[in-house]
């Protein structure tokens, strides 16, 4: 009897029993409840890092084709191909020769500052994105006299094996965020002629 009494002191009550059970539970959804945070917040963080390479890249292209010296414009040029890709920098290799002579005939220099800019569509499954910039534009003249423009750009972003890259390039309207630029927009610096000499 006593060997009995013993035994059954040993067994685990049903208060003991569930409160295990509810413990291990609480245990569980704290541990699941932490994993799915992680996991969020770690998508949250790729998807801002992605975001920022997109505007870095946007603004630096942006940049760079509104860019020129008339001294230098093999230089320039190259920096405009390398901050292209699809359609865009079709154009720009296609007519680079017209352009190298018109710039050059012309004798003027442009520089741009980026003001500002947002990235106003990101999409990373198709590696493509859209960007607006702000920019002030100045040009130099042949005869020295300079002017100075503010416009705003709408950048079209594809991600390439080199990194994003514009495919697209054009001014946004006045007042309006305006439609995407076509894949072909080639960029037009002011007071710089066109490649097609329009």
């Amino acid at each position: 009897m006593a060997r009995r009494a013993s035994v059954a002191r040993r067994r685990p009550s049903p208060t003991a029993t569930t409160g295990l059970a509810a413990a291990l539970a609480c245990a569980f959804a704290v541990w699941t409840g932490g994993s799915w945070y992680a996991v969020a917040h770690d998508e949250r963080g790729a998807f801002a890092r992605t975001r920022d390479e997109v505007l870095q890249a946007g603004e630096q292209g942006v940049q760079n084709m509104n860019t020129l010296d008339h001294g230098d414009l093999a230089h320039g040029l190259d920096l405009w191909e390398e901050s292209a890709t699809g359609d865009l920098l079709k154009e720009l290799r296609d007519s680079r020769k017209q352009f190298e002579q018109q710039v050059a005939s012309a004798g003027t220099t442009t520089t741009a500052k980026v003001l500002s800019g947002a990235v106003t569509e990101l999409d990373e499954r198709a590696g493509r994105a859209r960007v607006m910039v702000a920019t002030r534009i100045t040009v130099v003249a042949a005869d020295h006299r300079s002017s100075t423009k503010d416009s705003r750009m709408l950048g079209e972003l594809t991600r390439t094996p080199e990194g994003w890259k514009l495919s697209g390039l054009g001014q946004a309207p006045v007042g309006d965020a305006g439609p995407a630029p076509s894949p072909a927009g080639t960029p037009t610096p002011a007071a710089t002629p066109t490649p097609s000499g329009s």
